[in-house]
């Protein structure tokens, strides 16, 4: 399996941050991450300038010690065809209730 879960929507209450560029990347293992969409679009995947326009990191919610993969499903699925286990993301930790 490559992703922890594959979820669709968000679990977490909005958090309305538009500029992710203060939060330092790091790398995140696929399968800590549960996605937020269920469905991609292959043209996005295939394309070759498909991070041109935003964050070449991923955006990455921590909820109540959950990693849920709000943007760059393409990017992570395009790590995971390279045989890559980790990819780069911003994570913003929102407070919530714990996992045990």
């Amino acid at each position: 399996m490559i992703f922890k879960g594959v979820g669709d929507g968000q679990p977490y209450p909005p958090h309305h941050l538009e500029d992710w560029s203060h939060l330092p990347p790091r790398m995140i293992r696929l399968d800590e991450l549960i996605t937020t969409k269920a469905t991609l679009d292959l043209q996005h995947l295939l394309a070759a300038d498909s991070t041109f326009y935003g964050d070449i990191f991923c955006h990455v919610v921590d909820y109540g010690g959950q990693l849920y993969l709000e943007d760059g499903l393409h990017r992570a699925l395009r790590a995971a065809l390279a045989g890559r286990p980790f990819v780069h993301g911003r994570v913003l930790v929102i407070p919530g209730p714990t996992t045990r």
